[in-house]
């Protein structure tokens, strides 16, 4: 069935962005990667969407607070199959500085399997573009 899905369907991906908690400096590199002619993500082929609905690829920031932990996962049980989850910053991939506090006790990869990582903080542009790359690749694998 995946082989003939396939060789059918020829769709660009779509990108959505949830926002777990963060101080918005890895969300303000996401815009830059996808709004900035200098980046423009959407040369790999792919656009941000508006609904969780339409995603396959969702970029995840933050790390992820005990007020949006709930709102995360429901949002994500939204994105149908396949998805690929990239975490955006080292807040999703380890806690960053709030690691061990009392606002944020999971990592992302505790909560929902994590495809790629992106460190940094905030992670550039380029390394951004580079992750979506790699989700691009895993997802095309996923069809």
């Amino acid at each position: 069935m995946r082989n003939v899905m396939k060789n059918i369907v020829q769709k660009s991906p779509w990108i959505y962005r949830i926002n777990a908690g963060s101080c918005n400096g890895c969300d303000v590199e996401m815009a830059t990667a996808a709004l900035i002619p200098r980046y423009d993500v959407e040369r790999l082929g792919c656009k941000y969407c508006g609904s969780p609905k339409h995603a396959d690829i969702v970029l995840i920031s933050g790390p992820v607070t005990e007020v949006v932990k709930d709102k995360v996962l429901r949002v994500f049980n939204e994105i149908p199959y396949p998805k690929v989850v990239v975490a955006v910053g080292i807040c999703p991939i380890s806690g960053g500085v709030f690691r061990d506090s009392y606002a944020a006790r999971n990592t992302l990869d505790s909560l929902i399997q994590v495809d790629v990582n992106v460190p940094g903080c905030p992670p550039r542009p380029q390394a951004i573009i580079d992750g979506i790359a790699k989700a691009l690749e895993i997802w095309k694998t996923m069809l």
